[in-house]
């Protein structure tokens, strides 16, 4: 059994020219045609980007279940990480990490695709080494990664690790995770991309078949990060 995951931190919609455009982000995602896509940095109810719930705008154009997590909120307002899928699926856990600044958060979503299901944890780290590094750990612990669920169970660890390969919480993944760190994926900054902070990780019971960065010139609009997308069976 086959199947593709999109990671894309989307900017709040707000794409390299300043115009707010959830559909043209939306647009970029179905030209992938992937069957799980995970977001970061998605508004919702947020008065700088005219109150609109992105996560479900994003799903609804592409006919897909949105699973939101506000990594913080401001009265009314939220700001966070989303998975959105057609297939069937439910949410496992969503929660904080520990964090300096900005909080940041973490969702896992599984999804039941033909007879199979896939675990998927979507992320978005802090700008700081020191913050990253207690993130990591926490997410490798036994209420995340470390779960035997996820042990257990194909699981693809996907999102903007703001790391490079290499980096300190990149190689702290790569202990227990497969990376496709031999091929070079940049994402950042989505003009003239040449860091790789978004990536997709994954257990040994998935094989990845492929991966690449969507380099369209509608992606390259619609945000400052661009997609990476993925291919995986999983194995018997």
């Amino acid at each position: 059994m086959e199947f593709s995951i999109l990671t894309y931190n989307v900017h709040s919609c707000v794409g390299t020219d300043r115009c707010i455009d959830p559909k043209r982000v939306a647009d970029v995602i179905a030209s992938c045609d992937a069957d799980v896509i995970a977001l970061q940095e998605l508004d919702v109810g947020r008065q700088r980007t005219q109150s609109i719930d992105q996560a479900e705008a994003i799903a609804e154009h592409l006919q897909m279940r949105s699973h939101f997590h506000p990594a913080f909120n401001l009265e009314e307002e939220l700001y966070g990480d989303a998975v959105l899928t057609a297939h069937r699926s439910e949410l496992v856990r969503a929660g904080p990490l520990p964090s300096i600044g900005e909080p940041r958060g973490a969702l896992w979503v599984e999804i039941h695709i033909a007879d199979r299901s896939v675990n998927v944890v979507n992320t978005h780290l802090g700008l700081r080494r020191r913050e990253r590094i207690a993130q990591a750990n926490a997410l490798l612990g036994d209420d995340w990664l470390g779960n035997e669920r996820c042990v257990d169970k194909p699981t693809a660890f996907v999102g903007d690790l703001n790391a490079v390969p290499g980096s300190g919480a990149f190689e702290r993944f790569s202990d227990v995770l497969f990376s496709a760190r031999v091929q070079r994926c940049p994402t950042f900054p989505s003009r003239f991309p040449i860091l790789q902070l978004d990536h997709v990780m994954h257990n040994g019971w998935l094989q990845l078949l492929s991966i690449e960065t969507v380099k369209s010139g509608l992606a390259r609009l619609a945000s400052d990060h661009l997609p990476l997308l993925a291919r995986f069976s999983v194995k018997a």
